[in-house]
């Protein structure tokens, strides 16, 4: 088994450095490096060769990432997060071959993707949506309404659910698309969020065709493209591991330095928020080495559970800090922002931070799901489950 290892990083610093002499950062577009990134297989190195990876464990991500990092190259999915997070682990998975070479415009952020999943009536509860997808020959008509998409208004492509049989269960009459988003008929109004910006938005479908070939997996089968998406996201959101110290603690510590004062009770909160960032830094860091290729496993909601509530937590610590400056906030005119990302704006990340624990499944579904999948505790009541969808009340 050490042998395999040692093989596979081998392999990896390797290609790392041919990718380097042939491509050197900072003598290539940004485009162009993570194009010929995606070539060498070092995009997502546990998707097989020829779609961007290389065919062995995920974990080997990291030592691309740090490799490519030290030499000041581009990162891969940063700008393209629920693309690269969530809708590429899916198209892999359930995707045909020609769906497959979309894979290389959105790794390298030339085509950035949105999910539309949520609806106003379908939340928590995604597999009771109700946008509906007609089939017409070799096309389907799309007609609904998506809700909290993130980046919807610069994504060329979306990862789309509909339902497709109302007569059958909630969770089997739903078929998976990826959708054109600058397709007629597809428009998309900004939601404004309390930092000012809209990074999120309500997607409308009227008469949208979608050819067939854009189908992912069977029809009704769109549950199933929908557990891999939302578990590749939990993961994607809450399961990365960071140097020790970086990401949000940091703003943190950077801010109890700067103020430079010696409030015991204080100190002793930054230190346990410090301690709690690193048992999830090392948390997730044992989950990705033990991880395999696939569709992970409830250990993503441990992580999604686990970074929002300290995140949370975390940029609170820092408005204390602050004390009357907490209350101040540059401005809330609406922008439409390139990227969803925290930024060094203290501000903004104690407002943004508070979607942490709604995105990528609320906190109290996540709750459940750790409960009934890891601990075994029974199910929650679940009066629809045996019902077809069009006999289910809804408000």
């Amino acid at each position: 088994m050490s042998d395999t290892v040692t093989d596979d990083e081998t392999r990896v610093r390797q290609l790392c450095e041919e990718l380097l002499a042939a491509c050197p950062p900072d003598s290539v577009t940004e485009q162009a490096f993570l194009e010929a990134q995606y070539d060498k297989g070092l995009a997502w190195v546990q998707f097989p060769e020829g779609v961007g990876g290389l065919g062995i464990s995920p974990k080997f991500q990291k030592t691309v990432v740090e490799t490519l990092g030290r030499a000041g190259a581009p990162i891969g999915g940063a700008k393209n997060p629920i693309g690269y997070g969530m809708c590429g682990p899916a198209v892999v998975v359930h995707g045909t071959d020609e769906q497959k070479t979309l894979l290389r415009s959105l790794f390298s952020n030339e085509h950035i993707w949105c999910q539309l999943f949520s609806e106003p009536g379908a939340g928590s509860d995604v597999a009771s949506l109700a946008a509906k997808a007609e089939r017409d020959g070799d096309e389907w008509i799309v007609n609904g309404q998506k809700v909290w998409t993130t980046l919807a208004h610069i994504s060329r492509y979306g990862l789309l659910i509909a339902r497709t049989d109302p007569e059958q269960l909630k969770h089997k009459g739903i078929t998976a698309f990826i959708v054109d988003m600058e397709a007629p008929g597809v428009e998309v109004r900004p939601l404004r969020q309390m930092t000012g910006e809209a990074e999120f938005n309500e997607v409308y479908f009227t008469d949208v065709r979608i050819p067939d070939s854009m189908r992912l997996d069977a029809v009704g089968e769109g549950w199933r493209v929908s557990i891999t998406t939302l578990m590749n996201e939990r993961v994607s959101i809450g399961g990365g591991t960071p140097p020790r110290g970086s990401g949000p603690i940091r703003h943190l510590v950077e801010l109890w330095q700067k103020v430079g004062h010696d409030d015991a009770v204080q100190r002793d909160q930054v230190t346990r928020l410090w301690m709690q960032a690193e048992v999830n830094r090392l948390t997730n860091l044992r989950a990705a080495q033990n991880r395999k290729a696939g569709t992970p496993g409830p250990e993503g909601s441990v992580a999604k559970l686990a970074m929002a509530e300290l995140n949370k937590q975390i940029y609170a610590m820092c408005m204390d800090l602050l004390g009357p400056e907490g209350m101040l906030y540059d401005t809330y005119t609406l922008s439409r922002p390139r990227h969803a990302l925290f930024t060094d704006d203290l501000h903004k990340n104690f407002l943004r931070a508070r979607a942490n624990s709604i995105e990528g499944g609320t906190s109290e579904v996540l709750r459940n799901i750790l409960g009934e999948r890891v601990l075994g505790l029974p199910g929650d009541v679940r009066v629809d489950k045996d019902r077809p969808w069009n006999e289910v009340p809804r408000s």
